[in-house]
């Protein structure tokens, strides 16, 4: 990097700052007309993480790219100025998400057959409306159904870098909130109102 160290922080920080969704270090490099090796760049944003500790806005690297976030702890009091509640999603919409993160790539048949019950249209629908999920090919057998796997949105969304970032599956259980609607009875709407 030739020029002022200073300046091309404060070029990345304010392109990270202004930015809508994640930036990877492809894109922070087009923002310069000299050539920046990517280790620059990410020992520049590592500064800039350091720079930002201890205050209500972080830093984060994502699957995508970096952003900046709020921290967590300062959720509540964010709430409060859009009282809006986040879409909460059927167990069957999570359940479904669930099977794919942890055992993709997977057909629907195999999510099926791990659940139980058949998944419903609408299900497979909002998660690919919501970009949590894409069929990344087809298995080999009669019929060739599509192969489900997770996406670099669901890992953003979520907060984290990779699949490996994911609670352990023992955890999940701990996590799920046993719902209104009997055995024999499978909710498969997208959402809950």
């Amino acid at each position: 990097m030739t020029g002022d160290p200073i300046h091309f922080k404060t070029v990345l920080e304010t392109a990270l700052l202004t930015a809508t969704e994640p930036l990877s270090v492809g894109q922070l490099k087009k923002l310069f007309a000299e050539e920046v090796a990517a280790t620059e760049i990410n020992d520049a944003l590592e500064d800039i993480q350091r720079d930002w500790l201890g205050r209500g806005v972080e830093l984060v690297r994502l699957s995508s790219g970096w952003r900046f976030r709020a921290r967590t702890e300062l959720t509540p009091y964010l709430s409060r100025l859009s009282p809006e509640k986040p879409p909460r999603y059927a167990r069957a919409v999570m359940e479904t998400l669930a099977i794919i993160a942890y055992k993709q790539p997977v057909t629907r048949g195999d999510i099926e057959s791990i659940r139980g019950v058949s998944v419903s249209t609408g299900v497979m629908q909002t998660l690919l409306e919501r970009a949590w999920i894409e069929v990344i090919g087809h298995k080999e057998v009669p019929g060739r159904p599509g192969l489900y796997a997770t996406t670099r949105k669901f890992l953003d969304d979520l907060g984290l870098l990779s699949l490996r970032d994911l609670p352990p599956l023992a955890e999940l259980g701990a996590l799920v909130v046993p719902d209104s609607v009997p055995a024999d009875e499978p909710d498969d709407s997208p959402l809950d109102d």
